[in-house]
């Protein structure tokens, strides 16, 4: 008590009335409530609101009651730490997401721990005992979620310190409400029956609470897939791009009428050097061979090694080639790309063109070599999203980088055909953080002059580089959606536009060319909200304008997936499109949009 009285909080606090003490620990549940059920809230306020919880939670330490009315000295200790860790969180704006994320679990921790030992305090009883552990033992298991998780930062700290803020408000409320009745009974000459059993109840559900917690967020700690020995380029690794590396038999996601193989080859990358990548190919087990080509390339996965469509339990399925079985029935044959750096060696070139353009060509020029597939010549390149881009990509570049090959059209939908628009809209995506994060890593890592530092907050460049080792495909991904979610209603994600200074320069140099030398067909959901179809129909635009024949589609009330998932008419007209290629029909002789 000494030492309690030489703060001046726990004086002044002190000589407050009781129902001003009330109404702190109501206010702790409250702002405890707020920041559970709104752990999305942009990131500075949440900042703030936790620095005014950790001020709270300090002040019900200091000031309040265990169920003896004794006031350990552990409590006054860790109460002050309290205060001033949430001080230093109110009065640092600056300080970064990890920063606020790891004193938030060190002090959840450590007043866990202290409350442990002084469990075993002498002239305790038994309530108190109890009471005492069941909080400190959940005190413990959220400072050790808050710290040790992967990558959660302040989106975890959020909720688990918000948790811990109500049941110490909960707590406080109790003990002060229960004194009034004690109060009451003595005056009536009542018996005072559970006392004190009421803050043990409470500290038992915070147990129960922290243990739900940590076992219901097992899944989403689960890792990626496993990159295996397959994909390790071999010391004698062939010296010109295209070139079979090695197959084995792949049943991911193959349907029953298919037989499939997964490859590494060799490709170009990004300074024109050779580099490995690999694929998937997949041929009908039915018919007569020199099958037709669909060129696939896929949709975001992920910027990780771990991230490439042929490492998925679904395989293809993964980068939005739904209708494989259908592709099959038609007699035609599958090459899919992962690009460099998912299965293979990083940097993944995420929405850099040409070396996503040349692992396409260089996977089907590889994939013929494969004997037993018994690939034709006739080629017809697909992208989705990402993979849209890449293949305008690949069709600009196909005569002259792989002549050998004859393509007959390229089918774009809904590509990210201009990566300016495309990263200055995202903050505006509903998750659209995710997809900056695999921009910023591609971006970073393979041009030295860009760098974190210079374009995002340093409240937000944690997030995003952490967020970056996530495949979309990964349980753990709802975390990542859900802190996008939050930075998504932050204006300050970037300190300054990403399409200026130098990222703006590698941004436009990677549009995706205006001129292609086959037919194209360029496809896009009427609704949109990744890739607002104003862009892609202004790229439209530019593409006619250079001369290129575009046979542009539109299909309203279709978002940026389901435009290439059933029900959408988009399948079935690719197909017919598909065919007509194949076919050698011309396409058409000058521009035209429809909407369906």
């Amino acid at each position: 008590m000494r030492l309690l009285q030489r703060l001046a909080l726990g004086r002044f606090y002190a000589r407050l009335p009781e129902w001003v003490r009330i109404v702190v620990a109501v206010a702790a549940v409250v702002l405890g409530v707020v920041i559970v059920i709104r752990p999305t809230t942009a990131l500075g306020v949440l900042a703030w609101l936790i620095g005014g919880g950790m001020v709270l939670t300090g002040v019900l330490e200091l000031t309040g009651r265990d169920g003896e009315g004794a006031r350990p000295r552990w409590r006054t200790i860790t109460g002050g730490a309290w205060v001033v860790g949430g001080l230093i969180v109110l009065l640092t704006p600056g300080l970064t997401v990890r920063v606020v994320a790891t004193l938030v679990g060190v002090l959840l921790f450590a007043a866990g721990a202290a409350g442990l030992v002084a469990v075993f305090a002498k002239g305790r009883t038994l309530d108190a005992r109890i009471a005492d552990a069941a909080f400190s033992i959940s005190g413990v298991i959220f400072g050790v979620l808050a710290l040790f998780w992967p990558d959660i930062t302040l989106l975890v700290v959020a909720v688990v310190f918000g948790a811990r803020l109500i049941m110490s408000g909960v707590t406080d409320l109790w003990t002060r409400l229960r004194r009034r009745r004690d109060t009451e009974a003595e005056r009536l000459h009542r018996p005072r029956r559970f006392r004190r059993w009421g803050r043990t109840v409470t500290a038992l559900v915070s147990v129960a609470l922290a243990v739900t917690t940590a076992l219901v967020t097992v899944p989403l700690r689960e890792g990626s897939t496993v990159v295996d020995d397959f994909y390790a380029a071999p010391r004698d690794m062939p010296g010109q791009p295209g070139r079979l590396i090695r197959a084995e038999p792949f049943t991911a996601g193959i349907p029953v009428s298919a037989t499939a193989w997964r490859i590494l080859y060799t490709t170009t990358g990004v300074k024109g050097e050779v580099r490995v990548a690999s694929g998937v190919v997949v041929v009908p087990k039915e018919g007569d061979g020199q099958w037709p080509i669909v060129d696939w390339n896929h949709g975001t996965t992920g910027f990780s090694e771990s991230c490439a469509p042929s490492l998925q339990p679904r395989g293809l399925w993964s980068g939005a080639l739904y209708i494989l079985p259908t592709i099959i029935r038609q007699g035609w044959a599958v090459v899919a790309t992962d690009y460099i750096g998912l299965g293979t060696e990083g940097p993944h070139p995420y929405l850099i063109g040409p070396p996503s353009a040349t692992a396409s060509l260089d996977a089907v020029r590889a994939a013929r070599e494969l004997q037993d597939a018994d690939l034709g010549t006739r080629t017809v390149i697909w992208g989705h999203s990402q993979g849209g881009a890449a293949a305008l990509w690949a069709g600009s570049m196909a005569r002259e980088y792989a002549p050998e090959l004859y393509v007959q059209g390229v089918a774009a939908l809904a590509p990210a055909s201009d990566p300016p628009a495309l990263v200055q809209n995202i903050a505006s995506v509903t998750g659209g953080s995710i997809f900056a994060s695999y921009a910023f890593a591609a971006f970073s890592s393979i041009y030295d002059d860009v760098s974190y530092d210079e374009y995002v907050r340093p409240g937000a460049d944690t997030v995003l580089r952490q967020m970056s080792e996530r495949c979309l495909s990964d349980p753990s991904i709802v975390v990542s959606v859900a802190a996008s979610l939050g930075m998504s209603g932050d204006p300050r994600l970037f300190s300054q536009p990403p399409a200026s200074g130098t990222l703006g320069v590698h941004l436009r140099e990677n549009a995706a060319p205006l001129r292609q030398n086959a037919p194209v067909l360029l496809a896009h959901g009427g609704a949109d909200s990744v890739i607002p179809v104003a862009t892609q129909t202004a790229f439209t635009k530019r593409m006619c304008a250079a001369g290129q024949v575009v046979d542009y589609r539109i299909y309203d009330g279709y978002e940026h997936a389901a435009v290439v998932e059933r029900p959408s008419p988009l399948l079935d007209e690719l197909i017919e499109w598909t065919t007509a290629r194949f076919a050698g029909e011309p396409g058409p002789e000058e521009c035209s949009t429809t909407r369906k």
